[in-house]
C-alpha cells in the first residue's frame, strides 16, 4: 500500500491487544518501544513508495510487560488488504490437510489475485506472481538500504508486502554485512543476505503449494522468475540512484567499486546518494561534502572521475539529473537514533516528537530546510543502539 493506490477493501489487525487463539505461549502484548517503531516505519516505507502494511494508530498503555527489561506496551492498529503469510500455507501442508491449503489457495486468489481465476494452473501462477512480488519487493529494500531483520515465513506477506516491523533498520555506515537484529548472532538476515533468504522463503512456499500444483517441475518453473526479477529491479533502481539514464556495460563494475569503497570507509548509505546528485561535470570543488566521506580519498577520487566521464557518455545534464535522483535518494530516513529520540519522550507520555517525525518521513524526498537537523549524519552514541524482537 503506496500512497495514492486504490485502498479497496481492507483487513485491520490489533497488534499487542492480548491474547488470542494463536499467542501460544505469548502474552499477546507489544512494548511502546516496538509498536512506535511499526507505526513510524509503515509510514516511512509508503512515502518511500515501497509496497507495505499500513499504521492507523499507536496508543500507548501504564501496563508493563517483561521483555529483555521491564517494558510499558501499546496497541498498533494496522492496514492490509490481505495479512495472509507464506506462513499461512505452511500451516496447512504441514498438517497435511489439502482441503484447508486449497480453500485458503481459492481465498487468496479471488480476494487478491482475481486475474488469475482463469489461469490454467492458478496455483502455479498465483506461486510465479507471488515470488515475482516478492524479489521486486528486496530489490525495493536493497536500493533504499532497508533491513527487516526476521525474515521467516511467517513475516513474508502473500501480496509482497513489507510486513512485520520488529528489529528493522536502515543502512547509515555502509556495511553489506551488517545486521540490524542484535539478537541474529549468525547474520541470516543481514543485508546482503536478504534476497537469499527471500528466494529460500519463496522455496518454502512452493513446497506448501506442492499439493496442489501437483508436479515438482511445475513448482520450480514457478519460482524461476525470482532471479530475473530482482535483478531486473535491482538494475533499474540501481540506475536510477546514480542519475543513469542509460545502461552501459561497465556499469556494474563501477557501481561495484562504489560499493568497496563505502564498505572500506563505512560511508553512510542515505548521506551519500542524497549528496550524489549535488556532483556536477565541471565542477569539482563541489566534491568535498562526499569526499569527506572516504578515508582513501585519492581512491574515491579515481572512482568520482570515472563516474564523470560515464555520466559525460550520456551528455547527462546537471540540473535535471539532480532532480531525477532527488527524487529517488530520499534525504530523511528512518535512523534508529531519529526513532529512539521519540520512543523516549513517548514514554513520559510526550508524543510530539512521533507526530514530528511522522510528519518530516510522509515527505522524504523534499529539502524540508526547517528539518536540516534530521537528515544529517547520526552521532556517536547512535551505534550503541541495539534493537531486538519484543512483541
Amino acid at each position: 500500500m503506496a500512497p495514492g493506490e486504490p485502498l479497496g477493501t481492507l483487513e485491520l489487525q490489533l497488534k499487542g491487544s492480548g491474547k488470542t487463539p494463536y499467542s501460544r505461549m505469548g502474552d499477546g502484548r507489544a512494548v511502546l518501544r516496538s509498536s512506535i517503531r511499526e507505526f513510524l516505519c509503515s509510514e516511512a516505507m509508503a512515502a518511500l513508495g515501497i509496497p507495505t502494511s499500513r499504521a492507523l494508530c499507536v496508543i500507548g498503555s501504564d501496563m508493563r510487560v517483561m521483555r529483555e527489561m521491564p517494558e510499558t506496551t501499546a496497541v498498533v492498529t494496522r492496514m492490509a488488504q490481505s495479512f495472509v503469510r507464506f506462513g499461512s500455507f505452511e500451516h496447512w501442508y504441514h498438517k497435511d490437510r489439502k482441503t484447508e491449503l486449497q480453500t485458503l489457495a481459492d481465498y487468496v486468489i479471488a480476494n487478491s489475485y482475481p486475474e488469475l481465476q482463469g489461469a490454467v494452473q492458478p496455483y502455479h501462477a498465483l506461486l510465479s506472481e507471488v515470488t515475482r512480488r516478492t524479489a521486486t519487493l528486496v530489490a525495493q529494500w536493497q536500493a533504499a538500504g532497508f533491513m527487516h531483520g526476521v525474515l521467516n515465513t511467517d513475516n513474508m506477506s502473500i501480496l509482497g508486502l513489507t510486513l512485520d516491523y520488529g528489529p528493522y533498520g536502515f543502512m547509515e555506515a555502509y556495511d553489506p554485512a551488517h545486521i540490524c537484529n542484535h539478537t541474529d548472532s549468525q547474520g541470516r538476515y543481514a543485508y546482503r543476505m536478504q534476497p537469499r533468504i527471500a528466494e529460500w522463503n519463496c522455496y518454502a512456499l512452493g513446497q506448501a503449494l506442492l499439493p496442489l500444483i501437483g508436479e515438482t517441475d511445475d513448482v520450480y518453473d514457478a519460482l524461476s522468475v525470482f532471479k530475473p526479477a530482482f535483478e531486473s529491479a535491482m538494475q533499474a533502481l540501481w540506475q536510477a540512484k546514480f542519475g543513469f539514464n542509460t545502461t552501459q556495460p561497465e556499469d556494474g563494475a563501477l557501481t561495484e567499486r562504489l560499493f568497496d569503497l563505502m564498505a572500506g570507509s563505512r560511508a553512510d548509505f542515505p548521506y551519500f546518494f542524497r549528496q550524489l546528485s549535488s556532483i556536477r561535470l565541471k565542477e569539482p570543488h563541489n566534491d568535498e561534502p562526499l569526499r569527506d566521506l572516504f578515508i582513501d580519498r585519492p581512491a574515491f577520487d579515481a572512482w568520482l572521475s570515472a563516474y564523470r566521464q560515464r555520466l559525460t557518455l550520456e551528455n547527462s545534464v546537471d540540473t535535471r539529473r539532480k532532480q531525477a535522483m532527488d527524487n529517488v535518494n530520499p534525504k530523511y530516513v528512518l535512523r534508529n537514533y531519529l526513532a529512539q529520540i521519540a520512543i523516549d519522550k513517548a514514554q513520559n507520555k510526550d508524543f510530539s516528537e512521533v507526530n514530528k517525525l511522522l510528519q518530516i518521513l510522509q515527505k522524504p524526498f523534499d529539502e524540508q530546510p526547517e528539518h536540516e537537523a534530521y537528515a544529517a549524519l547520526p552521532p556517536d552514541w547512535a551505534a550503541g543502539i541495539e534493537v531486538s524482537c519484543s512483541s
